[in-house]
């Protein structure tokens, strides 16, 4: 009895897991102007300071990076924290409330889940010395640079497109 219930819930997960990749192909086949570009590189210029919001834009670039290596167009994301966002990428939560230290938390997940996929992220110190934030706060695996603009316009200068996230 104990193994045909094993055996269910296994063959259901399959069936979940086939359904899911599936649903992935055929979302694949909207965008006609893919057609013809095998890879993408994308800087997202992330200065949304809320935890709310920015724990919804860093899930829907993650999403989007995964769609796009499903249909095979290497993508290559990098997420520069510039203005306040660079507070939400410290592991100094005060000033924070117990619901936004709760976003603190989930944005630090994102960001361990989303660098295991292949996604780089930059602070820019500019931002980290205006707003006070102490740079051995940040993240690990956050590279530190010297000014998020410069990076931006160095990474544009190399084709890659600029995705603002205010």
């Amino acid at each position: 009895m104990e193994g045909n219930r094993k055996k269910t819930i296994a063959m259901s997960l399959v069936a979940f897991f086939l359904v899911l990749t599936g649903l992935s192909f055929a979302w694949a086949e909207q965008y006609d102007v893919m057609k013809g570009i095998n890879s993408v590189n994308v800087i997202f210029d992330m200065r949304d300071g809320n935890p709310q919001t920015a724990v919804i834009h860093l899930n829907l670039i993650h999403d989007a990076y995964k769609e796009l290596f499903a249909m095979n167009k290497d993508p290559i994301f990098r997420v520069v924290f510039m203005g306040s966002a660079v507070r939400l990428i410290s592991s100094d939560h005060r000033g924070f409330n117990a619901e936004e230290q709760k976003s603190l938390k989930e944005i630090a997940d994102t960001i361990s889940k989303m660098s295991r996929d292949g996604i780089f992220f930059e602070a820019c110190l500019a931002s980290v010395n205006y707003f006070g934030v102490d740079p051995a706060s940040i993240l690990l695996g956050i590279e530190q640079v010297s000014n998020g603009w410069i990076s931006e316009i160095a990474y544009q200068a190399r084709g890659y497109s600029l995705v603002p996230v205010y």
